[in-house]
């Protein structure tokens, strides 16, 4: 069976790499409790002092899974981020709001607070579940064929569990990608400041490890306060309960679906997604 993440540690830098190229690195629960178990991994290992988070193959994510035939929502999985129980027995918005508790604002969360230096090294795809692995990361280098964009409001709901919109980029320029649900260039997200470096697709991988190691030359404990500096910064702006506020908004949503569309996704699959992006 093909493993959903693969973890290599090269000299003082972790790869930890989303491995569904099939499916564009879409993320199911399985590469979730993965990329935390990796996370984990390199959070205890005292050789790392960066970690880069790749995606096999054309993709950086897809998103989360939606639709591919190895989808296990359903799946019960031990509780890592928070205390909220189990979803898979629950119904409803219970089960809902316990599972993306979890699987999804949860384990963004924990990620955020990994006391290393984490660069998003990105190509391709970098769409809703994608973005908010990126922008968990400290650092994000593109290359020049990567594209973001968060579509989910095509399916009446306000943007990704994650939500750092506001925070990531200026407000008129988030409502503008979340109303239009179009990609944003590379290039577009270096100027707005979401991107910290734009490559050729060829070099994407040399640079990002040599931004890698330059880092892996500071101090441990300084580059941990540093990003804990910052990161509270963020929080101090409203990042944390800004999240919280909004996460509320996203089940309201997915509730009003429940009642009024097909399902919780207001009816959009995998292929009216796409079309609709088209």
């Amino acid at each position: 069976m093909q493993m959903p993440v693969l973890y290599e540690r090269r000299g003082p830098v972790a790869y930890v790499t989303m491995n569904r190229p099939r499916y564009r690195n879409a993320q199911n629960s399985a590469m979730t409790y993965a990329l935390d178990e990796a996370f984990y991994r390199a959070a205890e290992d005292s050789e790392v002092t960066v970690v880069v988070l790749a995606g096999a193959g054309e993709h950086f994510s897809a998103g989360h899974d939606i639709g591919t035939p190895e989808r296990d929502a359903h799946l019960p999985f031990d509780r890592r981020a928070g205390l909220w129980w189990d979803h898979s027995d629950k119904r409803g918005a219970e089960s809902r709001f316990a599972r993306e508790s979890e699987v999804y604002l949860g384990m963004c969360r924990r990620w955020r607070e990994l006391p290393k230096p984490v660069i998003a090294s990105v190509q391709g795809a970098c769409v809703a579940g994608g973005l908010m692995l990126a922008w968990v990361c400290d650092l994000i280098v593109a290359s020049e064929d990567a594209f973001f964009a968060d579509p989910v409001v095509r399916m009446g709901i306000p943007g990704v569990e994650y939500f750092a919109h506001p925070w990531v980029m200026p407000p008129r320029i988030a409502k503008e990608f979340l109303f239009t649900g179009d990609r944003m260039t590379a290039r577009r997200a270096y100027e707005i400041g979401m991107v910290n470096r734009v490559v050729d697709r060829a070099e994407l991988t040399s640079a990002t490890e040599g931004l890698a190691l330059r880092i892996a030359e500071m101090p441990r404990l300084g580059l941990a306060l540093t990003k804990r500096a910052v990161n509270q910064a963020e929080d101090l702006q409203g990042l944390h309960a800004g999240m919280d506020s909004v996460f509320g908004l996203h089940h309201l949503a997915h509730a009003h679906n429940a009642e009024t569309a097909a399902d919780p996704l207001g009816g959009m699959d995998v292929a009216a997604m796409k079309e609709a992006g088209v």
